[in-house]
């Protein structure tokens, strides 16, 4: 129990340690049933596919271009975001019209918009990232909008008395202020994003010269190959564990300790 409690300190670790439990009885409930390895296959036949895929660079090629056009629909979504969440706070109009839009297109998930992607953007790159930017656009939009408008009036006020220009209250006051609930954003975003990237690829085919991990998980399924859906399902998890706990862990924790949002834990 002391090693749990010390490994409750270090997230990451202890996500770590939880997907080691998972193994152990994945693989004790493979040997112990005997399921046909064409239904479940074993962690150990799993590791070997996922091995020799990232030794080929087959794996490691479509991983690196799904992370590529990921964080690229993301940047253009986040500087659409801002664009949209200062309208809405300098032009009360356009807040309300955007605020319309956000309340339609929120709900509305990426496969559902899939038919009018394909027929204005066909099936290339460029559908992949209207998807991504659909997804992760509304939320990082919500939360910017939220975090604008609850920063304390006194702090632009202050800013208007120093002199400072639009520009620099934004990027000064506006963004640290909002900070905590932009990071959330972007965070829901993500998720949102990387799961939908995954079903664009899977039903778009191959993007780019080899695609993404999305086709890669659909050719093993072509071919039957289970143990390599799997390998694939599995790095879709851990890169996700990744991002969301050392990028956004990481971020974080500078930024609390920079600007004082949160109390240091000890």
């Amino acid at each position: 129990m002391k090693v749990y409690y010390d490994l409750q300190k270090h997230r990451l670790a202890l996500r770590l340690f939880w997907v080691l439990v998972l193994l152990l009885i994945w693989e004790g409930g493979v040997r112990l049933t005997g399921v046909s390895p064409l239904l479940f296959p074993s962690v150990g036949e799993v590791l070997r596919v996922l091995a020799d895929s990232v030794l080929r660079g087959d794996l490691v090629w479509q991983a690196g271009f799904s992370l590529w056009i990921i964080f690229l629909g993301m940047a253009i979504g986040l500087g659409l975001g801002f664009v949209l969440a200062l309208l809405s706070m300098r032009f009360p109009v356009a807040g309300d019209l955007i605020d319309t839009i956000s309340a339609i297109a929120h709900p509305l998930p990426g496969i559902a918009v899939l038919p009018l992607i394909i027929l204005w953007f066909g099936t290339g790159t460029g559908a992949i990232l209207a998807i991504i930017v659909h997804s992760c656009l509304w939320p990082m939009l919500l939360n910017l909008t939220a975090g604008f408008r609850s920063a304390p009036p006194i702090y632009t006020d202050v800013g208007r008395n120093l002199s400072m220009n639009s520009f620099a209250i934004t990027t000064e006051i506006l963004i640290p202020a909002s900070f905590p609930l932009l990071l959330s954003g972007v965070k829901i975003g993500w998720a949102r994003a990387w799961r939908a990237l995954i079903s664009a690829e899977m039903v778009f085919g191959a993007i780019g010269s080899k695609g993404g991990i999305g086709w890669y998980i659909f050719k093993q399924r072509t071919f039957m190959n289970t143990a390599g859906l799997f390998a694939g399902i599995l790095v879709v998890i851990v890169i996700g564990m990744l991002v969301e706990d050392l990028l956004f862990g990481k971020i974080e924790r500078q930024t609390a300790e920079k600007w004082g949002m949160t109390q240091i834990r000890q």
